[in-house]
């Protein structure tokens, strides 16, 4: 009997855990996180940075972005509880704020450790992107800033994917201004479903302080001038002016679906944009890794 109420309880113990891991993954912002890591890993490949090297990159970046994603739902776990977000796991009960705190350090150590799988200087330049992020959760997101942080963060990707490379070779000025001005578009996009609860809950970062109409006309413009950036730094061709047109028709895209109140629908197109400029980068992985 004992050992029927023991193996009941074991089981009821696994239940438990599984059905607490997954609002814990949906607290990373698992798709975001997802997309960031992928773009980082097709950017360590393109250059050249082999397996053991792209692995690393790929293990740091998904740390990194574990870290502020829960980072970011710890810090505004009242917040998100006074605007009912249904769909925050701490806000909703589904995870204590402890557990998510505890995760957000654990990945960051981790962070920290395979960001020096690099070298010192590319672990430097990733790890103050992930700070970058924290700045964010901690209080950029509620000043005129907050923009700052995307745009860095992003920007700052490409530096740490290439001085990873023997010689520690910089990208090209295009790679980082283009990934800064998709990173800060991709902030303006993002924040427009939450805009009216943010107004509720002193969230007053410079999208909220534009409001919607301009806030969506600034995410347009950035996304699409970067992702231009991005495809005519190597140089024009027919390759890139495809890339280009499809880029114009996709911010077109961005731009209808936020003024029809399709904000979710906006961000999937945002992160479309950001996919072809990924792989216009991944195509000229090796004029990023120039010295």
């Amino acid at each position: 009997m004992s050992v029927a109420r023991a193996t009941a309880g074991a089981a009821s113990i696994g239940q438990t855990a599984r059905m607490s891991a997954v609002p814990l993954l949906r607290a990373t912002h698992f798709a975001p996180s997802l997309l960031v890591t992928a773009v980082s890993g097709v950017l360590a490949a393109s250059v050249g940075r082999g397996v053991a090297g792209t692995a690393a990159v790929v293990a740091a970046v998904l740390a990194g972005q574990f870290s502020v994603g829960w980072g970011n739902d710890w810090v505004d776990r009242h917040r998100d509880a006074a605007a009912g977000r249904a769909d925050k796991p701490i806000a909703s009960g589904e995870v204590r704020a402890w557990t998510v705190l505890l995760a957000a350090m654990a990945a960051l150590a981790a962070c920290v450790a395979f960001s020096l799988l690099s070298g010192v200087r590319a672990a430097s330049v990733h790890l103050l992107a992930v700070g970058l992020g924290w700045a964010y959760d901690l209080g950029a997101k509620r000043r005129v800033i907050s923009v700052v942080p995307y745009a860095s963060a992003f920007g700052l990707l490409p530096v740490f994917v290439t001085t990873g490379l023997p010689g520690a070779p910089l990208p090209p000025w295009w790679a980082v201004v283009g990934a800064a001005l998709i990173g800060a578009g991709a902030h303006f996009v993002n924040a427009l479903p939450d805009l009216a609860g943010d107004a509720r809950t002193d969230v007053h970062g410079l999208p909220q302080r534009l409001g919607h109409g301009t806030s969506l006309m600034v995410a347009v413009v950035l996304l699409c001038v970067g992702a231009v950036v991005v495809l005519a730094g190597p140089g024009l061709g027919a390759a890139t002016l495809s890339g280009i047109a499809a880029v114009l028709a996709l911010t077109v895209a961005v731009a209808v679906a936020g003024r029809t109140g399709r904000e979710r629908t906006a961000w999937s197109l945002t992160l479309g944009i950001a996919g072809v400029a990924v792989m216009a980068l991944a195509a000229s992985g090796a004029a990023l890794a120039l010295p």
